[in-house]
C-alpha cells in the first residue's frame, strides 16, 4: 500500500534535532506496525501535489501550526484537493489539523474553542465501534495539541469518539474519509517539549496540567493500527 503523506507543516528546527520532522514520525510509527507500507510525501504547504489522485492508494494529512480558517493560498488550495478527494472516493484520514480541514472542505464549521487549548495526554470515549477497530476499546488516549475544534459536523458524519472537552475527536464521514483530533505520531517526549517551546503562547495553568497528564498511557499503536486498516 502507498500511503501519501498531505504534509501541512514542519516540526521547528530546534525540536526536529531530536524528534525528526512530520513525515518521519508517521514513517516510523506505520513501518513498525507493517513493513509493506510505503509513502510519497507532498509538500502542500508549498503546493506540491501528486499530478494524479492514483499515485497513492490513501492519502493522509499531517497537523500544522496554522488554522484551517486562516486566509492563505496554500490552505484554499488544500481544501479544493481535499473536496476532489472526497468526490472521487479516495480513502483519506484527517490529523487535528487536517480533522478540521475534512470537516470544513465538507460543509462543517471549525472554531477556536472556548475551552482553549488542549495539550498533554487526552482520553476519550469510544461512542461507536467500527469493523476496522480490531481490538474493541472503551476508551483512547493520545497525545494532543491544538486550540481550534470542530464546532458543527459535515452530512453524512458519524462520531466516533467523544469528550466533553472535545465533542467530535473522531469522525467518520461515509466509508473513506476519517478524521482525529489527536496525534497517533507524536511522542510523549515531543509533547513536552512542543508545550515547552510553546510558553507564553499557552497559559501556564493549562501547560502544566498537560505535563502532568503526560504519566498516562498513550494508545498510539492501537490507534495507528485501526488507521492502517480502515485505509486498507
Amino acid at each position: 500500500m502507498i500511503i501519501g503523506i498531505l504534509q501541512c507543516d514542519d516540526v521547528t528546527a530546534q525540536l526536529q534535532v531530536h524528534h525528526g520532522n512530520y513525515p518521519q514520525m508517521f514513517t516510523q510509527l506505520f513501518e513498525a506496525l507493517e513493513e509493506d507500507i510505503q509513502f510519497k510525501v507532498y509538500r502542500v504547504i508549498e503546493g506540491q501535489y501528486p499530478q494524479s489522485l492514483h499515485e497513492c492508494d490513501a492519502y493522509i494529512t499531517t497537523g500544522s501550526r496554522f488554522g484551517v480558517n486562516d486566509d492563505q493560498a496554500w490552505i484554499a488550495k488544500l481544501e479544493r484537493f481535499v473536496i476532489e478527494l472526497y468526490q472521487s472516493k479516495k480513502k483519506l484520514v484527517g490529523i487535528c489539523f487536517g480533522h478540521q480541514m475534512i470537516a470544513k472542505a465538507l460543509g462543517g464549521v471549525v472554531e477556536k474553542s472556548s475551552k482553549g487549548w488542549g495539550v498533554g495526554v487526552s482520553t476519550i470515549k469510544v461512542q461507536r465501534q467500527q469493523q476496522w477497530m480490531d481490538r474493541s476499546q472503551n476508551e483512547i488516549s493520545l497525545v494532543v495539541s491544538h486550540q481550534d475544534q470542530v464546532m458543527q459536523l459535515p452530512t453524512d458524519s458519524q462520531v466516533l469518539a467523544s469528550s466533553e472537552f472535545c465533542p467530535f475527536y473522531m469522525i467518520q464521514i461515509n466509508e473513506h474519509f476519517l478524521g482525529i483530533q489527536g496525534h497517533p505520531e507524536f511522542s510523549k517526549r515531543y509533547s513536552y517539549d512542543l508545550m515547552q517551546a510553546r510558553r507564553g503562547r499557552i497559559p501556564h495553568e493549562r501547560i502544566e496540567a498537560g505535563i502532568e497528564s503526560l504519566d498516562l498511557r498513550v494508545d498510539d499503536k492501537l490507534v495507528t493500527r485501526w488507521l492502517i486498516n480502515f485505509l486498507k
